[in-house]
């Protein structure tokens, strides 16, 4: 299915049916939270934390920031007019920023589509919602207008779009499978930096698929590389295109590079260096690409590594900060790169801190007021 603006009249009546189950549900504290004003500094496009509720009676995005006491604060909540799974989804990129910051990508994983906003100063404009090419939609990337999704239902597979003024597209011969028909466990996909490949992570195989993209977007047959630990999870690129991939099990991260002579196949730089935590699943890397995080389940923890040009990472501090047992989840990081962002599930709630020239972490508020089931998390 396909919503765009010239069907907005026809989505009235669904769109106030969505409002009504979300105004019912048990985030009712969220119901005087003061829409984004549009003379507020940077408005939406800055400044802001998205995540989604993830809530089975109809999904909504929830955007968090500070308030009028300068404390984080839920600012507005907009329905995706999808609905949510109502359970963990296992993944990273339940939401995502356009590289520009100016299209928001959520998943809904309970009505098997993909929901596209315009951010605007004034507030998050919804443009289409469209059927996610398979069941169960868990993570989302985007690169230059190209959107692929990693669904998780059925045999699995991931699908491509184009963003055509709002509206996605569905890319000819981008749906290709994962590692196997089912049982695979994938946790993300994300294209690189480069725009050349497309990468996902398989929790139960242990196993990394990597895809080459060809000019018109379309996807290539997955490439099967061993994880260098067990139980990859979340990833991240750096600015010199090297992929850092947590592994749960054993609680470490792994960098890889993409050789000239084999874009699409990853080869290992720095085989499951430890946290010293538990359960590493999330990982981000600031923007000028000199340090990645991890966020760390069982300890409630963020750790942070140090790259180096090559790609090969090293532990700066195995408990860099910590969400005070609130658990860890999604990561993300401004786009300026001095503030990160931790979703903590336990809680649930978000955890803010400024991000020194050294990477280290220093708290800057959280926001506890968040309904549970909570998944995803982007920042500008």
């Amino acid at each position: 299915m396909s919503f765009n603006r010239r069907d907005v009249h026809r989505s009235l009546i669904a769109g106030a049916v969505a409002a009504t189950l979300a105004a019912a549900s048990q985030f009712a504290l969220a119901q005087a939270a003061p829409q984004p004003r549009a003379s507020e500094e940077g408005g939406m496009r800055s400044g802001k934390i998205f995540t989604i509720s993830n809530s089975a009676s109809g999904n909504e995005v929830l955007v968090v920031g500070a308030g009028t006491t300068g404390a984080l604060a839920l600012l507005a909540r907009y329905p995706t007019q999808g609905l949510g799974s109502g359970a963990g989804l296992g993944s990273q990129g339940a939401v995502t920023l356009s590289g520009d910051g100016r299209t928001l990508y959520v998943v809904n994983a309970g009505s098997n589509s993909i929901s596209t906003f315009a951010v605007r100063r004034a507030g998050l404009v919804l443009q289409s919602v469209h059927d996610a090419g398979g069941l169960h939609p868990i993570s989302v990337s985007e690169h230059d207008g190209l959107v692929y999704v990693l669904n998780d239902g059925g045999s699995g597979n991931v699908a491509g779009f184009r963003n055509q003024n709002g509206d996605l597209q569905a890319v000819p011969g981008s749906v290709q499978p994962l590692s196997a028909a089912g049982g695979t466990g994938p946790a993300q996909v994300a294209i690189g930096p480069d725009g050349d490949v497309l990468v996902v992570t398989e929790k139960n195989t242990n196993l990394l698929l990597s895809y080459a993209l060809a000019g018109d977007g379309s996807a290539g047959a997955p490439q099967i590389t061993a994880s260098a630990g067990t139980t990859p999870y979340g990833f991240a690129f750096d600015r010199r295109n090297h992929l850092l991939v947590t592994e749960a099990t054993a609680s470490t991260l792994s960098s890889y590079r993409f050789g000239a002579a084999a874009p699409a196949t990853p080869r290992v730089v720095s085989a499951s260096v430890p946290t010293n935590q538990g359960a590493a699943c999330w990982a981000v890397t600031t923007p000028n690409g000199h340090f990645v995080y991890t966020g760390n389940a069982s300890t409630s923890s963020i750790s942070q590594f140090a790259i180096d040009r090559r790609g090969a990472v090293a532990l700066v501090a195995a408990a860099a900060a910590d969400t005070a047992g609130g658990g860890a989840g999604d990561l993300a990081i401004a786009s300026h790169g001095r503030t990160l962002s931790i979703l903590a599930p336990h809680t649930p709630a978000i955890f803010s801190y400024g991000v020194g020239a050294d990477g280290g972490l220093t708290p800057a508020g959280s926001f506890s007021g968040l309904p549970a089931g909570v998944v995803g998390l982007a920042a500008n």
